[in-house]
């Protein structure tokens, strides 16, 4: 494989940026906010479901 030239190299990396479609304001605040809103009902979901098979555990082992 032919080793490119970093000059070269660094001028096909602007031209292959300038041809990326970067999202606008707009769109980075509503993915945002939808991931924050996941990461809050995963984490509502798993300590639920560790409470449970902690009470489960504790039941059947008689911990308490």
């Amino acid at each position: 494989m032919a080793r490119t030239n970093p000059i070269t190299f660094l001028q096909q990396v602007r031209q292959e940026v300038s041809k990326v479609t970067w999202p606008g304001r707009s769109e980075v605040l509503i993915s945002t906010i939808m991931v924050i809103v996941l990461v809050i009902a995963a984490s509502l979901f798993f300590l639920a479901a560790d409470q449970v098979i902690s009470w489960l555990v504790g039941l059947m082992l008689s911990i308490r």
